[in-house]
């Protein structure tokens, strides 16, 4: 069972999430503001985190650089799952070192599977 963080503004979005990650054997929880976000993954140190890019606080870009030049966090899995569709989007996440990108709607059970990934190919 792997400790995962979901920060999403959008609540809704965030407990499916949360409960497809659960109901996949890992504990999850949601935070709704990118700042909090940050304080509660440098505090609890997960496993893992699922980032929404627009987020009240701190974007998930910009939380995901934060976290690549903090000690301790620069190999921490992350996984942005945004309703940011374009190319030019990804990418930029990708270069602020997000390790994979999920598009918004998703399948709660893709979300799951790519967690999986992340997890196996980090642990």
């Amino acid at each position: 069972m792997a400790r995962i963080i979901v920060a999403d503004d959008d609540e809704i979005v965030g407990e499916i999430a949360c409960n497809a990650l659960i109901a996949a054997g890992h504990g999850a929880g949601l935070i709704t503001d990118g700042a909090e976000a940050l304080r509660v993954i440098k505090a609890r140190q997960p496993d893992l985190v699922v980032l929404d890019c627009n987020m009240p606080g701190l974007s998930g870009v910009l939380l995901v650089q934060e976290l690549r030049k903090t000690a301790g966090f620069e190999q921490l899995p992350v996984l942005m799952l945004t309703g940011r569709r374009g190319k030019a989007d990804e990418e930029l996440a990708r270069f602020a070192g997000a390790n994979d990108y999920l598009k918004k709607p998703f399948d709660p059970e893709e979300l799951a599977f790519r967690v999986d990934e992340l997890l196996s190919v980090n642990g």
